[in-house]
C-alpha cells in the first residue's frame, strides 16, 4: 500500500450449484492464494456462495441458511489479515430476498450491498426470485450481529483514505445510470462488481469496453468478477471472465474459460489526485454512509507494467496512428494561424536535427491542406561555429526532397562580430559564446519573416521547454511553436513514422537524421564530427520525459517517481543514475519556468503541455526545496 498502490484481484473459484459447503472451501483456498500474493482486495462473483443458477432453489430456507453458514466461516477467515473480501450471496431482509454482496474484513461483515437493477429479460429471470435493493442504508441481522445494508454505502481505509470502495452488482453496470456513478461521486476510487454474466459470441469484447469506459468516466479502478464453469449449463455457459480496469486502461484480465484469477496493482493515490485536478467532478451526494476499516500499511510489490516511454504508445500500429494524428493536429493548428494572419508564407530554421525536421514536416502538411505551393515555405540553414557537414547536408537534402525553398545564411561572421562588439574573445566556449549564435539565428529568421511577410515557425519541443534547454529570446521565441507539446521521445517516433511511409530520397535523409546525435551544435566540431551531445549535458531524454510525465501529469512526489522509474528502467539505469538526473530535472524545471511564462502560441497535442495560458501555471520564482530535499533523502539511503 506504499505510494498509494494496493494489490487487487478478481477471481472465480470453482463451485457447485447449491453446494454452499463446497463453495466455501473453494473460496477459502482462493483467499489463501490471494493472501500469499499480498492482495488487499479480492472480489468474487455474484452469488458465489450458492451459485448464480440455482433458480427456484433460492426460495428454499435450506439454501439461504447454508449461504449464511458459509459466510460465517469465510468472515472468520478474514481475521488477522490485510484482505478485504467482496463475496456474493442471497440474503433475506424483512421478508424480501435480495441478491447481495457482503464486504468482509478483519473478521467482520462491514456491510451488505444489494443489487439495484434486477434483470427479467432475455436469458435472465432474476425478478422471479429477487427484489431490487434499496439505496437508503438500514440495518440487517446476520447471525448475532446487525450490519449496514443498502446501496448508498462506501468503505474507506483509515490508513489509506484514497482506498475507498464502492460495490455494484452485475446488471447495475449495464443500465443507463449505473450506481457506480453515485458511488464515485461519494468518494469511491475502487468499484467492485461481483457478476454472473453468461458467455455469448462477442460479449467478452463488449464486457471489456464496459469496464474500460466506466473506469475512464469515473476516474476509478473497476474490478469485474464473473461466474465460472461450475455454474449450471442447462441453458447458459459462464466463462470466468475477470477484468480489472483503471482510468480507461485494462490492467489485468483472466481470459474467458481460463484460470479465473486476475491480479494486479491499482494506484488509488493517482486516481484521487486526478479527481482533485478535475474541476467538473460532481459534488458529494447526500445520504451516503461511510464505513471505515483498518489495514496494515505495507509495501506493495509491483507487477503492473510501467512503460519507460509513457508518451509513446507501445503497439507498432497504435504508435504509427498516434504519430499521424499528432502531425495532423500540428498541421491544422498552423493552417488556422496562416488563414487568420493571411501570411504569404512560412519561415523556419532547418538544422538537420529532429526537431526542425518535424516542424518542417508539419509546415509542409499545413501547406498541402491549404492547397498552396510548398515553395512558400522558406527553410533557412544557418551554419556557424559548430555546424557539421552531415547536418548541413541533411538539411539541404530534406528541403530538396520536400520541395520547399531553401536559403543559406552563414552567421559565423555576424556572430564573431557581435562577440567582439561586446568584448568577448570569440574563442572561450562559454554560455555567451553559445547563446550569441542562437539569438543571431532567431534574428535572421525574424528579419526574413519581416521582409517576406512570413510567419516564423518555432521548432523547440516539450522536453526542451521542461528543462529550459533553449536560449531565452533565441530558439525560445517564434510566432507559432508547432512542437511545443511534443516530447523528445515522441519526436523521434513521429519522424520515423513519416520515414516509413515516404519514398526515396526523403526516406533516406529522414533515416540519417534519426541516426544523428541530438545536439545544438553550438561548440566547434572535432574532426568534422559533432562534439556537443545534449544528453551528455542535461541527461537522457528518456529519463527526463518519464519524470516530466509523472510530475506534471500526475503530480507524483519524487519517491514515487523514482519507484516507478526503477521498475520501468530495470536493467537500463541503476538507482543512483536515476536519482542523479531526477534531481537535475527538478532543479532545471523550477529554475527555468520564466522561459515558459512567455511562450509563443502552439498547439496542445497530448495530456501534458506547459503553456502558461492553459495547462501549466506556475510562479517563475517558486522554490524547488521540498522536491530536492526528498531527492537528497533518497540519495542518502544509498550511502
Amino acid at each position: 500500500m506504499k505510494d498509494g498502490f494496493i494489490k487487487v484481484a478478481a477471481a472465480s473459484p470453482p463451485l457447485r450449484v447449491a453446494d454452499c459447503a463446497y463453495n466455501r472451501q473453494q473460496i477459502l483456498l482462493f483467499m489463501e492464494k490471494a493472501k500469499d500474493l499480498g492482495v488487499n482486495l479480492l472480489v468474487l462473483p455474484e452469488l458465489a456462495l450458492t451459485g448464480y443458477t440455482c433458480g427456484d432453489l433460492f426460495g428454499q430456507d435450506t439454501l439461504l441458511a447454508g449461504a449464511l453458514d458459509a459466510l460465517e466461516v469465510i468472515t472468520a477467515a478474514t481475521q488477522g489479515s490485510s484482505l478485504v473480501l467482496v463475496v456474493g450471496l442471497p440474503l433475506e431482509v424483512k421478508g424480501r430476498l435480495y441478491n447481495c454482496a457482503a464486504v468482509l474484513q478483519g473478521g467482520k461483515v462491514l456491510g451488505v450491498v444489494p443489487k439495484r437493477n434486477i434483470p427479467g429479460y432475455g436469458e435472465f429471470y432474476e425478478t422471479r426470485n429477487f427484489t431490487p435493493g434499496p439505496g437508503t442504508v438500514q440495518d440487517c441481522r446476520i447471525g448475532e450481529r446487525w450490519v449496514p445494508f443498502g446501496g448508498d454505502m462506501i468503505f474507506r481505509c483509515l490508513q489509506l483514505p484514497d482506498f475507498c470502495l464502492g460495490v455494484e452488482i452485475c446488471e447495475d453496470l449495464w443500465v443507463p445510470q449505473p450506481p457506480s456513478a453515485r458511488l464515485a461521486a461519494a468518494g469511491a476510487t475502487v468499484i467492485a462488481n461481483p457478476s454472473a454474466s453468461d458467455e455469448a459470441a462477442g460479449k467478452a469484447a463488449y464486457r471489456r469496453t464496459l469496464v474500460e469506459s466506466q473506469s475512464a468516466r469515473l476516474c476509478c479502478a473497476y474490478l469485474y468478477a464473473a461466474s465460472g464453469g461450475g455454474e449450471s449449463t442447462t441453458d447458459l455457459v459462464f466463462s470466468a471472465h475477470n477484468l480489472i480496469g483503471e482510468d480507461g486502461s485494462l490492467l489485468a484480465e483472466s481470459l474467458p474459460f481460463g484460470e479465473g484469477f486476475a491480479v494486479t496493482e491499482i494506484d488509488v493515490a493517482r486516481l484521487a489526485g486526478q479527481r482533485r485536478r478535475t474541476g467538473t467532478w460532481p459534488p458529494v451526494p447526500d445520504g451516503f454512509d461511510e464505513i471505515y476499516f483498518q489495514l496494515d500499511l505495507a509495501p506493495t510489490s509491483l507487477t503492473r507494467p510501467v512503460s519507460p516511454a509513457p508518451f509513446v504508445p507501445q503497439g507498432e500500429e497504435e504508435r504509427a496512428a498516434r504519430c499521424q494524428e499528432i502531425l495532423s493536429i500540428q498541421a491544422h493548428g498552423l493552417k488556422k494561424r496562416m488563414e487568420h494572419t493571411r501570411c504569404p508564407g512560412l519561415v523556419l530554421g532547418i538544422s538537420g536535427g529532429l526537431d526542425s525536421t518535424l516542424a518542417l514536416l508539419a509546415a509542409v502538411r499545413a501547406m498541402d491542406l491549404l492547397e498552396r505551393p510548398r515553395k512558400e515555405i522558406l527553410a533557412v540553414t544557418m551554419p556557424c561555429f559548430g555546424t557539421t557537414s552531415r547536418t548541413k547536408g541533411n538539411a539541404q537534402a530534406l528541403c530538396q526532397a520536400l520541395g520547399v525553398s531553401l536559403q543559406t545564411v552563414d552567421i559565423r561572421e555576424a556572430a564573431a562580430l557581435h562577440l567582439r562588439d561586446i568584448g568577448h574573445d570569440g574563442a572561450t566556449p562559454d554560455v555567451t559564446y553559445e547563446n550569441a549564435q542562437a539569438r543571431e539565428r532567431t534574428q535572421v529568421l525574424m528579419d526574413l519573416a519581416n521582409r517576406t511577410g512570413g510567419l516564423v515557425v518555432g521548432t523547440g519541443d516539450l522536453s526542451e521547454l521542461a528543462l529550459g534547454w533553449a536560449t531565452y529570446n533565441g530558439d525560445h521565441m517564434s510566432m507559432y511553436g508547432v512542437n511545443a507539446s511534443v516530447p523528445k521521445t515522441l519526436v523521434r517516433h513521429m519522424v520515423a513514422a513519416v520515414a516509413a511511409q515516404s519514398p526515396e530520397p526523403l526516406r533516406r535523409v529522414l533515416l540519417d537524421i534519426l541516426d544523428t546525435p541530438v545536439s545544438p551544435e553550438l561548440l566547434p566540431a572535432k574532426d568534422g564530427e559533432i562534439s556537443q551531445r545534449t544528453e551528455e549535458l542535461v541527461g537522457p531524454y528518456q529519463l527526463h520525459d518519464f519524470f516530466l510525465y509523472y510530475t506534471v501529469r500526475w503530480g507524483f512526489p519524487p519517491a514515487k517517481v523514482l519507484r516507478l522509474a526503477e521498475r520501468a528502467f530495470a536493467g537500463s539505469y541503476e538507482r543512483r543514475t536515476i536519482l542523479r538526473w531526477l534531481g537535475s530535472f527538478y532543479r532545471r524545471f523550477f529554475a527555468q519556468q520564466f522561459k515558459r511564462s512567455c511562450l509563443p502560441d502552439g498547439p496542445r497535442v497530448g495530456s501534458v503541455a506547459l503553456s502558461p495560458r492553459g495547462d501549466w501555471r506556475m510562479p517563475s520564482d517558486a522554490s524547488a526545496a521540498l522536491w530536492l530535499a526528498e531527492v537528497e533523502r533518497l540519495e542518502q539511503e544509498i550511502l
